[in-house]
């Protein structure tokens, strides 16, 4: 560059923190990737309705990030052996301080109306922005029976995978 241009090009090899003065400053962020060990249940012939079952769980330890956002993804293998009825899965938090867990996001259902044997895959995903500074939460996925059952329901590899990072105030 000659000395009539109007381009600064300070960025060189000697002088290269000189770049760095044009670039906003931004604070770090950290993010948690954790995935449970895979679970299994078997719901056996003739299960009542509303009986309960947890095929997976995850602590997720979110002090060091401000203002914590979740994403929790379940999924799992279902193999339902001359299987008929009807089930829900829902994601329960338990966080420090709490006596019981609260439900987070909505309830994802299962059916079979005919009784075949065949196997299904089974995921799905939620969001928890809910969380507070400083927490260590326990997620588990509880699936209830919402009908009589007949015939066997296994839920195999069931994991829960989380990642967890601050949010961002220029998201919409």
């Amino acid at each position: 560059m000659n000395s009539n241009s109007r381009y600064i090009d300070d960025c060189d090899a000697c002088g290269a923190s000189n770049c760095n003065r044009y670039k906003k400053e931004t604070s770090s962020c950290p993010t948690i990737v954790k995935c449970s060990c895979p679970g299994a249940v078997t719901i056996p012939v003739a299960t009542v309705v509303s009986t309960t079952f947890t095929p997976a769980s995850l602590t997720v330890d979110t002090s060091g990030i401000k203002d914590p956002c979740t994403r929790i993804d379940f999924t799992s293998n279902i193999v339902a052996t001359a299987f008929t009825g009807s089930l829900s899965f829902q994601v329960f938090k338990q966080c420090a301080n709490q006596f019981s867990p609260i439900p987070v996001g909505p309830a994802f259902s299962y059916s079979r109306l005919v009784a075949v044997t065949d196997s299904d895959t089974f995921s799905f995903f939620i969001c928890d922005c809910d969380g507070c500074f400083n927490e260590c939460c326990t997620y588990t996925v509880v699936v209830t029976v919402n009908t009589v059952t007949v015939g066997v329901l296994t839920i195999n590899n069931a994991t829960l995978g989380a990642i967890t990072t601050c949010q961002s105030s220029r998201c919409c």
